[in-house]
């Protein structure tokens, strides 16, 4: 095992509150400071942006002795490499199911954690002639149309939700993902919960079989097809459409509010109360300003970090629960700038206690590195740098 000496003192808090400030220095001199590791993850493409912007941070930040590589394959590709153990994380839009769970915990002796690491919000995209951003949809129309009941965008139910737009007749091109997605967990749990007839006919998870439509891989191809075909709509995350310049429309939620998609309402969206392991889906939210087609994105570990293969020292697995516990405090000044919404401090704290459980040949290796931050918003480093510190 390699030991590591980096200069930190670090303490942890858990109050009604719990904000994190790392507060120390990158070590310098000692031989294990300078020790340059890789920390593998892959799976969802929605949150490779910022995964890929928090990565490249902390590398700056630990002086470039820890590098994240993040595969952005979806998240079926990302489930399927972590159970195999070839990656050191894994990340979804889709929980782990108990089944999965189960097979896991008996290979490897532990549990595998879903910790949620930012909110995903899924909005309907499409390419109406003449017409732009906000065209209102409620749970009704949205089901028909994916169950191909409305053809056309003349479509009286339509003309009723949005009386300020002249839809022209023009034929309805149902666009939906062609590989394993988390976004696709989420836009069909949204319909299966709103709508008896899509739950048993179609039903919900990362992949299934859809009724029509074309497919497309990724954002990126569902995004290509929808801009590429006059009358298509499809589904992409918000920040997906902001930062191509998408037409994206507003969802009346179960409370009968119109909603835009926003960072504030997909947070508020997930204003509820939150299971100890977070395996929830909070599609048609009962917040009353949340939006209703938004659910987490969940970094995947295990418990025992010295079971997965793709793990082969105590000093990279200690650095995998670092980049953790950074990418939930610290790191979340990322998100909105990036066009995510942050975690809200509940889901904070019950990653918190997930990360105490996490373990290298039974030792708590999670609690060391907890141990080691000093919590508090106003500690700021003399040098105006955060630095991230190892244990020994």
């Amino acid at each position: 095992m390699h030991k590591k000496n980096s200069l930190c003192a670090l303490g942890v808090v858990i109050g009604i509150v719990i904000s994190f400030a790392l507060s120390a220095c990158v070590g310098k001199g000692s031989e294990s400071s300078e020790e340059r590791l890789n920390i593998i993850g892959a799976g969802a493409s929605f949150p490779a942006p910022l995964i890929t912007a928090m990565a490249d941070e902390y590398r700056t930040l630990t002086d470039k002795r820890i590098t994240v590589n993040y595969q952005s394959i979806g998240s079926g590709g990302g489930i399927r490499q972590f159970v195999e153990q070839t990656i050191m994380f894994g990340m979804s839009e889709a929980f782990l199911d108990d089944e999965v769970l189960a097979l896991i915990e008996e290979s490897t002796g532990g549990r595998a954690f879903n910790m949620p690491v930012t909110l995903a919000d899924v909005v309907p995209t499409y390419n109406i002639s003449g017409v732009g951003k906000g065209v209102v949809f409620n749970s009704e129309v949205l089901t028909n149309l994916f169950l191909g009941k409305i053809t056309n965008w003349d479509d009286p139910a339509i003309a009723e939700l949005n009386p300020g737009i002249n839809f022209r007749s023009m034929p309805v091109t149902i666009v939906h993902r062609s590989d394993g997605s988390g976004t696709t967990n989420i836009w069909t749990s949204y319909l299966s919960s709103v709508s008896q007839e899509w739950k048993t006919t179609v039903g919900s998870g990362t992949s299934v079989k859809w009724p029509l439509g074309v497919g497309g891989s990724g954002n990126e191809g569902v995004a290509g097809a929808v801009m590429n075909s006059p009358g298509a709509i499809g589904y992409n995350s918000l920040s997906y459409a902001i930062l191509n310049d998408m037409p994206y429309g507003s969802v009346i939620n179960s409370s009968g509010n119109i909603i835009e998609p926003s960072f504030e309402a997909t947070t508020e969206a997930v204003n509820i109360e939150l299971p100890s392991d977070t395996r929830i889906l909070f599609t048609n939210t009962p917040a009353a300003y949340g939006y209703p087609i938004a659910g987490f994105t969940w970094i995947m570990v295990h418990e025992n970090l010295d079971k997965n293969n793709a793990i082969k020292s105590r000093s990279e697995a200690i650095e995998v629960v670092r980049f953790l516990v950074w990418a939930i405090t610290e790191g979340q000044e990322l998100s909105e700038l990036l066009g995510y919404a942050r975690l809200p401090q509940t889901a904070v704290e019950k990653n918190i206690a997930m990360i105490a459980e996490i373990k290298w040949e039974g030792e708590k290796i999670g609690q060391k590195v907890l141990d080691e931050f000093q919590l508090g918003r106003d500690n700021e480093i003399a040098n105006g740098d955060t630095a991230v510190a190892s244990v020994e």
